[in-house]
């Protein structure tokens, strides 16, 4: 992947917050209600002011509201892996997507300056951070590893460090002389003038970490949010029923948005609520071959599934285990964090079609393709 400048003809949505005429009543919010996605929202970013930010779904496709302006996306390109996260520039005039093989794509202000595609991460990438001046960039990978571009510094990585639990996200101290990196289990790893000031407590897994100050804050699949110091705390949706999980967070001076897979948006503290994707439904009909469920699954996906479960368990989809459950070798803790669809807590009590759609999931995320599946000849399991 290679830097994209500014285009008008990449098309993506542009929902931004309707102004109503002195006296007249507020228009209404845009909604996702009887939107169909091409693919899953997997980030959210925050313009300088929180009053407005940008959706990013995982074929690059930018959606925005408030006072955040559409500056062009890759939603109508062929992406050679998914993207992953997005982040703004400083003036909110820009913004950067990166996919999961580290490539980027710069619209508006934003630069670029390099990207991590052609390094051959050894894991796949699945966020990033901007520096305070937005010069430059970190990416880092589900294994810990971080790359800088620009005027970002290396300053160590969890390399090695959480060989239990994927690394989720990065965020940057207010210097840019340090970072945080959140595991998938809530442990945070600091370097540079980062310190660290605590981990979110076991439960559901954490989805995304923001910065303020000198404190950083950690957010749950569950939507919770966990601050620590000096971060402050506004509210969360945690212990709340939700249509989807939260999936990422975005910060301001003052405040926090959360953001779901279904593009649903909660807002906190100085951010402001300016309309989400709520309410839509994702497209079925991605992937190759020809949609067979509900679940959107296609022909191929349930035959390259179907047979790493012969080899796995012998055609059992009800096993169930301390560490691994279902009929395809999933870990508990990975059934945990990519079942975004409300599917029973354990594999083992969802039915076949579920526990694909989940293993779906899991490879468009960490492998960049949702037709991907280990080679079943030596099962690869224990994912």
């Amino acid at each position: 992947m290679v830097g994209v400048a500014t285009s008008a003809a990449a098309a993506a949505w542009a929902l931004t917050a309707l102004t109503a005429p002195v006296g007249a009543a507020p228009a209404a919010l845009p909604t996702g209600d009887g939107l169909v996605l091409n693919a899953p929202i997997v980030d959210v970013a925050s313009t300088p002011g929180g009053d407005g930010y940008w959706e990013g779904a995982s074929d690059g496709g930018v959606f925005a509201f408030g006072d955040a302006g559409f500056y062009g996306s890759t939603g109508t390109l062929h992406l050679d892996q998914s993207i992953v996260g997005m982040t703004s520039t400083p003036d909110g005039r820009g913004y950067r997507e990166v996919g999961s093989d580290g490539g980027i794509f710069a619209f508006g202000d934003a630069g670029f300056y390099g990207s991590a595609s052609g390094l051959s991460p050894g894991s796949p990438i699945v966020g990033m951070a901007s520096t305070p001046d937005g010069q430059g960039y970190w990416v880092v990978a589900s294994d810990g590893g971080v790359f800088a571009f620009g005027d970002a510094g290396f300053h160590g990585s969890a390399s090695g460090l959480s060989p239990g639990s994927p690394i989720v996200g990065v965020a940057s101290t207010p210097d840019g002389g340090g970072y945080w990196e959140a595991a998938s289990n809530g442990a945070v790893f600091a370097f540079g003038d980062a310190g660290f000031a605590g981990r979110a407590p076991s439960g559901q897994p954490v989805v995304g970490i923001s910065a303020s100050g000198t404190g950083y804050r950690l957010a749950a699949s569950d939507g919770a949010v966990y601050a620590f110091g000096g971060a402050g705390f506004y509210g969360s949706t945690g212990g709340l029923p939700l249509n989807r999980p939260v999936i990422g967070m975005s910060a301001i001076e003052d405040g926090y948005v959360t953001v779901a897979s279904d593009g649903g948006i909660f807002s906190f503290g100085g951010a402001g609520f300016y309309g989400s994707l709520g309410g839509s439904t994702l497209s079925s009909s991605s992937g190759s071959g020809t949609t067979t469920s509900a679940d959107g699954l296609t022909d191929y996906q349930r035959a390259a599934w179907d047979r790493v479960n012969i080899c796995e368990q012998g055609g059992r989809w009800d096993v169930r285990g301390s560490l691994f459950s279902g009929g395809l070798g999933f870990s508990n803790a990975n059934w945990s964090q990519f079942n975004s669809f409300g599917y029973p807590a354990s594999a083992a009590d969802a039915t076949p079609e579920q526990q694909i759609r989940v293993a779906v999931a899991f490879a468009a995320r960490y492998w960049g393709n949702p037709d991907a599946a280990p080679d079943q000849h030596g099962c690869g399991g224990g994912y």
